[in-house]
């Protein structure tokens, strides 16, 4: 598996309320998108950045995925350029289904 982390400096403009509508207006464009195990929507707790948490089946689709039009699209909702972290994830523990997921497993 691996995971991708987008952080942006949120708009002074944005509030809490705001923040979340507009994860709320996105969130299903990321339903059957292809490798992607997953996303998480976050602030911090002044709302002053916000951040994006993917896990993909595999580095090749995220890759796939992050292509220049995505990126010029999430630059212009946030109104600045994200910050790219990758991580390689073998393994996830899924506390609340009591299972242990590890690479090439189904999640």
């Amino acid at each position: 598996m691996y995971c991708v982390t987008w952080t942006y400096a949120a708009p002074p403009d944005l509030n809490e309320t705001a923040i979340r509508t507009q994860f709320d207006n996105v969130a299903a464009n990321y339903l059957d998108v292809p490798g992607l195990i997953r996303k998480y929507f976050g602030f911090s707790d002044d709302a002053t950045s916000v951040v994006g948490i993917y896990l993909w089946e595999t580095k090749d689709a995220a890759d796939a995925f992050y292509s220049d039009e995505w990126l010029s699209g999430v630059t212009e909702r946030w109104g600045a350029a994200p910050v790219k972290q990758e991580w390689i994830v073998p393994v996830v523990a899924e506390s609340v289904e009591g299972r242990v997921v590890a690479a090439g497993t189904p999640a």
